[in-house]
């Protein structure tokens, strides 16, 4: 756990300084974007990293959070604030009713279930174009601001998402390390063990299923506030898979693993931006890769060259 702080300690400290690092605006908005597909990317790990439930729709729960923010503020002239608070409890709670039933399921059932939800709710929100502005998008959404100080420049927002990612890993560095985060590695490892080991495994399931939904929430409100436009082709199966793929790509069960899989897969993007309609192959080919020969991901592989060279004293000795 000290680890894991003093970590967050180097991240924050660069991630600071990057900034004047850069000196483009450009970048900025892709780190802006790796910040928001971070939290993201965290909160499903939480879910199928540590409590080892897959979702192949969780664009569904971020599409959420983005439109109870965006329509509350663009159409009712809500407080951002308040409408981002609402979004988070009526995702939670949609989160609660279908996961119930869901996380009954296993396997590629799981899976599948997952994968409709999103679709629903993605079609849900072309259906109701009246309020959601349908396939046109929706429009006029505020940006935020803080006691007056509006978050409406790159650096501003970009560095009000770094502090809710830092706080929000922090959380789940928390999380993880306590007896929820214990209890959630037990039901990855064996739910026989778990139940044995007084653990309600489906109580666990629907409440790590309900945290990772509201991580998703902070992020489409994040989403919906910067962009200040927003279109359901966004939300769609396609970012359900770079979602996973980012999270499998950086590493399942570790806090890590999100924020580097973000980061490569956002940057990988702006290289390919050329041949975007073979996204889906590009990432396909990854996630299988990855499944075949890094399982743990890059933050599981960096930990293995790391155990490598467990302290100075035994690679001085060696050399001599």
């Amino acid at each position: 756990m000290k680890r894991d702080y003093v970590i967050l300690l180097f991240l924050t400290f660069g991630a600071l300084v990057l900034p004047k690092l850069i000196g483009n605006e450009y970048y900025l908005t892709v780190f802006i974007f790796i910040g928001i597909h971070a939290i993201l990317a965290i909160g499903l790990n939480l879910l199928m990293g540590y409590a080892g439930q897959i979702s192949l729709g969780h664009a569904a729960f971020y599409a959420m959070g983005a439109y109870f923010s965006g329509v509350l503020t663009a159409n009712y002239a809500w407080n951002p604030w308040a409408a981002a608070v609402v979004a988070m409890i009526a995702t939670a709670l949609v989160a609660l009713i279908v996961g119930i039933p869901t996380l009954k399921l296993e396997g590629h059932y799981l899976a599948m279930a997952t994968l409709g939800i999103g679709i629903i709710i993605q079609k849900l929100i072309e259906e109701f174009s009246g309020i959601t502005g349908g396939n046109n998008g929706l429009t006029n959404i505020p940006s935020l601001d803080i006691g007056g100080f509006e978050l409406n420049t790159d650096l501003r927002y970009y560095y009000f998402v770094l502090v809710v990612l830092l706080v929000l890993t922090a959380l789940s560095i928390h999380l993880i390390h306590s007896r929820v985060g214990r209890a959630c590695r037990a039901i990855h490892s064996s739910r026989l063990a778990a139940n044995i080991m007084g653990v309600d495994v489906q109580k666990m399931k629907v409440r790590m299923f309900m945290l990772s939904a509201v991580f998703a929430s902070i992020s489409g409100s994040l989403y919906a506030h910067y962009q200040l436009y927003m279109d359901p082709s966004t939300f769609g199966f396609g970012f359900s898979v770079e979602l996973v793929v980012m999270t499998v790509l950086g590493g399942l069960g570790s806090v890590w693993g999100g924020i580097l899989g973000a980061s490569i897969i956002n940057l990988l993007s702006e290289f390919i931006t050329e041949f975007t309609e073979y996204g889906p192959v590009i990432y396909g080919f990854i996630l299988v890769t990855m499944v075949l020969f890094i399982p743990d991901g890059l933050a599981g592989l960096a930990g293995r060259v790391g155990s490598l060279f467990p302290d100075g004293k035994r690679e001085k000795g060696a050399s001599a």
